[in-house]
């Protein structure tokens, strides 16, 4: 069983920043790709960010030069560093893990249960 944890949401003033965790406990060999989406009310969930184990990060858009993605394998744990938060950036932020190597096998899109970010004006 693979389970993610985030923490490190909550409430912020435009500008501000914040800093987001999420560990994945459980019998993991590895993780291929972790990363962070968003959903916000009435919206679609949508990539933020996501690395791989060698490091390639992919960004979106709306959060290039303002959001960082990081990891550590050895904790299989992932952290978006977020910065010049913007009242746009207001919501729930999953954690995400694809490509999860357990000694059961290989699976796939691991979520987090989600933290709210609200940013306001």
């Amino acid at each position: 069983q693979v389970q993610l944890v985030e923490s490190g949401g909550g409430l912020v003033q435009a500008g501000g920043s914040l800093r987001l965790s999420c560990a994945a406990s459980g019998r993991i060999f590895s993780i291929n790709v972790m990363g962070w989406y968003r959903q916000s009310p009435g919206k679609q969930r949508e990539l933020v960010a996501t690395m791989t184990t060698g490091g390639r990060t992919n960004y979106a858009d709306s959060v290039k030069g303002r959001f960082t993605v990081s990891r550590d394998n050895a904790k299989n744990t992932v952290y978006l560093q977020m910065d010049s938060l913007k009242p746009e950036d207001t919501a729930v932020y999953y954690c995400n893990a694809d490509g999860v190597q357990t000694p059961w096998g290989r699976y796939g899109d691991r979520w987090g249960q989600g933290t709210q970010v609200t940013v306001s004006s």
